[in-house]
């Protein structure tokens, strides 16, 4: 089993910044990849970004550019740095991790709320 916990989420003015952060513990080891995800009222749940544990990354269109995922030296962190934010931004952001490539998360965090007020 792996948990997950992301914290770091609030509420923002368009063109504000914030850095959402996912602790993970347990079987670390079978991870392969860990992602962003988020999803508003009314959608579902989309890719913003993932890494692999070569530190390969990939991000949604939406995002390029103004957000940046990366994990901390241990690889027990993960961080998303989302600049210049916009309203279209508002989601609860979740993590995840991936036991396979092309797979889906396996294992999910309980969300963080980020708000970017216009």
């Amino acid at each position: 089993q792996v948990q997950l916990q992301e914290t770091g989420g609030g509420f923002v003015q368009a063109g504000g910044s914030l850095r959402l952060s996912c602790a993970s513990s347990g079987r670390i080891f079978n991870i392969y990849a860990m992602g962003w995800y988020r999803q508003s009222p009314g959608k579902q749940r989309e890719t913003v970004a993932t890494i692999t544990n070569g530190g390969r990354t990939n991000y949604a269109d939406s995002v390029k550019g103004r957000f940046t995922i990366s994990r901390g030296n241990d690889k027990n962190t993960m961080y998303l740095q989302m600049n210049n934010l916009k309203p279209d931004d508002t989601a609860v952001y979740y993590c995840g991790a991936l036991l396979y490539i092309n797979s889906s998360p396996a294992y999910w965090g309980q969300g963080t709320q980020v708000t970017v007020s216009s």
